[in-house]
């Protein structure tokens, strides 16, 4: 596949990250951001100073405001928050070819109808070739050209190897795979339990602990995977176990930042007020809770943290119900 031009669709980190590893493909790179100052930061200083501080971008890299102009590329990538994806996407679907590729690069399900990101493109772009990214990946780490490796899900097999072969590059290597919802699942899921990881180690419970949490949200993982369709495989890969080593194991993340500041002792509405990136882990909780109880699956680290987001439950009495529940076999 050749690729003339690539469109990034939102100027956040992410995007901005994903910008500046394909800009060094020598690829025509544009990114769409809202904010006039970040279109003004990237084409004149070659920065994004909201999102992405400290990281000097490609020259090459160019940004607009202009949502018609960016539908025009080879390739899309659509990285707005999961829960903007419907309207900004929507804004950009009357603009984008039949059968154009676009690659849904967000994480998180849609609270308010439960639906996963590449369901909600089709949604609003049902024209389009349609296609996940996800994966263990810091946004300033891959801006800064250190090595990554994210999975390219897409049912469509040749399309989805011409993808990963087209997007990738010595810095950031795609495995393709036709498992669309085990990819989007387990870059959805990770974010909820990364907030139970950060609790943990605000509330100073140790390492020990901190292991117990990230595993046995594993196994909450899996049983919600298993119903949904998704392949163990993909769960046990880089959009599954991958993404949940990364974001459950260091403060980069900004859910396991904000479960660290809640077991502190901060409120969320403060937590959330300091920041200017979207915290997914937040808005995903309802939706994937929803869903597990549709389903019959039993998610008690999910539920807790969704408990603790929503008011109903305090730290110290989420901790107790988990640590009470009834004992079993552990498989």
């Amino acid at each position: 596949m050749q690729l003339r031009s690539i469109s990034i669709i939102g100027g956040g980190a992410w995007g901005t990250a994903l910008a500046q590893a394909l800009a060094h493909n020598g690829t025509a790179v544009t990114l769409w951001a809202r904010e006039p100052e970040i279109v003004d930061d990237i084409n004149v200083r070659h920065v994004n100073r909201v999102f992405l501080p400290g990281i000097e971008l490609n020259p090459a890299l160019r940004a607009t405001s202009d949502i018609a102009a960016v539908a025009r590329a080879d390739v899309i990538l659509a990285v707005p928050p999961a829960q903007h994806l419907r309207s900004v996407m929507g804004s950009v679907a009357r603009h984008l070819a039949t059968d154009v590729p676009v690659v849904v690069c967000s994480k998180g399900i849609e609270r308010e109808t439960g639906r996963f990101v590449g369901d909600v493109l089709e949604d609003v772009a049902p024209q389009v070739q349609r296609a996940v990214l996800s994966g263990p990946s810091f946004a300033a780490d891959v801006a800064r050209g250190l090595p990554s490796a994210l999975t390219l899900a897409c049912r469509n097999e040749v399309l989805g190897r011409q993808l990963a072969a087209a997007l990738s590059s010595r810095q950031m290597r795609l495995y393709w795979s036709s498992d669309i919802i085990g990819a989007e699942l387990g870059g959805a899921v990770k974010n909820v339990l990364a907030i139970a990881a950060g609790i943990v180690q605000g509330r100073g419970l140790g390492t020990s602990a901190h292991a117990a949490i990230v595993t046995r949200g594993f196994a909450e993982l899996r049983r919600f995977g298993e119903a949904m369709g998704a392949r163990p495989e993909t769960l046990l890969g880089l959009s599954g176990l991958g993404d949940l080593i990364l974001t459950c194991g260091s403060m980069q993340s900004r859910n396991m930042s904000l479960g660290r500041a809640l077991g502190e002792g901060r409120s969320l509405a403060d937590i959330l007020g300091s920041r200017s990136a979207v915290t997914e882990g937040v808005y995903t909780a309802a939706a994937l809770v929803r869903l597990a109880n549709a389903k019959g699956v039993e998610m008690p680290i999910a539920e807790a943290v969704h408990s603790i987001i929503e008011g109903r439950l305090g730290v110290d009495d989420a901790i107790t119900a988990l640590m009470q529940r009834p004992l079993k076999a552990e498989d």
